[in-house]
């Protein structure tokens, strides 16, 4: 892989503290729906609260992601046993058998991914950047895919307001991706966070 210049939103002190400025605030959201969420899950299906998974980040650092969990417990174990309605490196089922009842509610109000904003705090994601994805994906990339890492994932981004679970080809996310790479800038940033919000609210491309 050849070496890449450092993008801008790598560096940008700006966009790190617009992350952690949100972080904050998204925790301190997480700690007030924090029980209720906890006790359905359990009530629902009785296990792990989370759900941890080893992602790639910037230029192909590992890291764990954390949301809540919301499929039955060793889900990963029965993935070979769901089809995948997605083409290319990702994963997708619109009926996937694995989510638990709560967990589609959490899924459809994107509760489910409150957690990260632990991962934005500590620098392994940013709360607008490209899609997390797994060391499973990273394995079978080809050269162009791996410009997906040349900045930090994110919570949000293009294929979140423009798709979310819609979005079922991986080269239409990869576009997207590099998409926001090169009109990146915090405005836009800003721009898609606020647009983030508005799909959620709707529930629009949820599943």
């Amino acid at each position: 892989m050849l070496a890449t210049p450092i993008h801008p939103a790598v560096t940008s002190s700006l966009k790190r503290g617009i992350d952690v400025a949100g972080a904050l605030v998204g925790l301190f959201l997480t700690g007030l729906v924090a029980l209720p969420v906890v006790l359905a899950i359990q009530l629902d299906n009785p296990g792990p609260i989370f759900y941890r998974q080893m992602r790639c980040g910037y230029r192909g650092r590992t890291f764990q992601i954390w949301k809540f969990r919301s499929m039955v417990h060793n889900a990963d174990r029965l993935k070979h046993l769901v089809e995948n309605q997605a083409q290319g490196l990702i994963f997708k089922n619109e009926n996937d058998p694995r989510i638990t009842r709560v967990g589609r509610f959490l899924r459809r109000t994107s509760l489910d991914e409150l957690p990260q904003f632990w991962n934005v705090l500590k620098g392994d994601m940013s709360l607008v950047g490209t899609r997390p994805p797994t060391l499973d994906e990273v394995r079978q990339y080809e050269p162009h895919h791996w410009q997906r890492l040349n900045i930090k994932p994110g919570m949000t981004g293009e294929w979140q307001v423009k798709g979310r679970s819609n979005v079922k080809d991986f080269e239409a996310v990869v576009k997207m991706d590099l998409a926001y790479q090169q009109q990146w800038s915090v405005r836009y940033d800003l721009q898609l966070i606020l647009q983030t919000i508005l799909v959620v609210l709707r529930r629009k491309g949820a599943c």
